[in-house]
């Protein structure tokens, strides 16, 4: 198992070929957090994906982390240490990045139904706004001006492209996100109007995307975009936050993703990016692609049956935690993530089994047809790419089983 490309090189066994987590045995964590379903997120795996990035990105970069990939406590503490900013989508989210220390002049709010009290919690934090709306602005002004506190905001754009090839489109054509390209303008009136302190722009085209080419194009329209509005604003642009859509490999026959051609093509557009924007610091806002490959779903086999010829372990997990890996999350055609027996990692595979979950409904999926060594009740399976879109994703109250336990190893 350990030789899977998705997985390649990010996790090992010890000398009993139990799988290893941040230097711990699965069983060890278990016991640790003292029971399962359990996630668990390898610090050393995110601090290799920010390094990587780092060296493949232009210097000036700025890099900020997108909360909603996983918003546990203690991973957002330790990524906020490493990155420019953090990025939100809801006063909950809002608390947690307050929490973690980040510098709240590094905090930007996108989504594009802010309730009042979410926009006066994050007028009175301080944070920028991301607005996405004409009434949304309005709102925040009106807010702002009863508070007593400044409206800090930037533009979130709808470009007229998007990103193809992303996993979800979040740009082109009709959309619930953000403010299209021929409003802008008259909106960027009115923030002067109303002495609003101008941020920049937020394009956000799509995700998880797996096509260099694709991103490199993207990120070259959005500069272009963005230097077009910029002409329109009432000041200086002194951030565009030009989205992210990096992509990780989950299923059989993906590719990682090549972030040196593409960091090398960005270098190129911001070296070549019109003198309106010399002074704008760009940031490229990834969540999933700093964390997602952290992530292992420890889950306990509590029965092993055979039915039709087919071999069935039923754990005592499901997509009411690991929704994504069941595939209910995104997905047409359901696939694998990747999966092992913790306790026998370095083994080879020997039985061809189905790993489906403790609901009871035959969504309740987690691998079809799996080659795994001979797995026995009470054995631990390990769902790798969990680190993103993992608990916090899922109908955790669905048929009111227990929530998921996580820890930070």
């Amino acid at each position: 198992m350990h030789e899977d490309p998705r997985i390649a090189g990010l996790f090992s066994a010890d000398e009993d070929g139990e799988l290893l987590i941040g230097g711990d045995r699965a069983s060890a964590l278990v016991e640790r957090a003292g029971d399962t379903p359990l996630f668990i997120y390898d610090r050393a795996v995110i601090d290799r994906q920010i390094a990587a990035l780092r060296a493949a990105m232009p210097g000036d970069l700025e890099l900020h982390y997108a909360v909603k990939a996983n918003p546990y406590q203690p991973v957002v503490d330790h990524i906020a240490a490493q990155v420019d900013g953090l990025d939100i989508a809801s006063a909950g989210e809002l608390e947690i990045a307050l929490a973690s220390g980040c510098d709240v002049a590094d905090i930007s709010f996108a989504g594009p139904g802010k309730r009042d009290r979410e926009l006066e919690a994050a007028i009175r934090a301080g944070v920028t706004l991301n607005i996405e709306s004409a009434n949304e602005l309005e709102r925040g002004i009106r807010i702002a001006e009863r508070v007593g506190a400044p409206l800090r905001a930037a533009l979130r754009i709808n470009p007229t492209f998007d990103l193809k090839g992303s996993g979800m489109r979040m740009g082109g054509g009709a959309k619930p996100f953000g403010i299209d390209v021929d409003q802008v303008p008259g909106l960027l009136q009115r923030i002067g109007q109303a002495g609003v302190d101008f941020r920049g722009f937020h394009v956000f085209a799509g995700s998880q995307n797996l096509k260099p080419d694709a991103i490199i194009e993207a990120q070259r329209q959005t500069v272009a975009l963005v230097a077009d509005l910029a002409a329109e604003a009432p000041g200086p642009t002194p951030t565009a936050n030009i989205g992210g859509g990096f992509g990780l490999p989950y299923f059989p026959g993906d590719e990682p993703l090549d972030i040196v051609s593409i960091g090398q093509a960005l270098g190129e557009t911001l070296d070549a990016r019109p003198a309106i924007l010399r002074d704008t610091r760009f940031i490229l806002e990834l969540g999933r692609y700093i964390v997602g490959n952290s992530g292992v779903y420890l889950t306990r086999v509590v029965d092993r049956k055979i039915s039709g010829g087919q071999t069935y372990l039923i754990v005592d997990g499901g997509l009411h935690h690991q929704l994504a890996a069941s595939g209910n999350f995104g997905t047409v055609v359901r696939r694998n993530y990747p999966l092992t027996n913790a306790r026998k990692f370095s083994a080879p595979g020997i039985e061809n089994a189905n790993v489906v979950g403790c609901l009871c409904t035959p969504l309740d999926r987690l691998g079809e047809k799996v080659d795994l060594p001979e797995t026995e009740i009470g054995d631990l399976i390990g769902i790798f790419m969990a680190g993103a879109y993992g608990r916090s994703a899922s109908p955790e109250r669905f048929l009111g089983h227990p929530a998921a336990l996580e820890l930070l190893a």
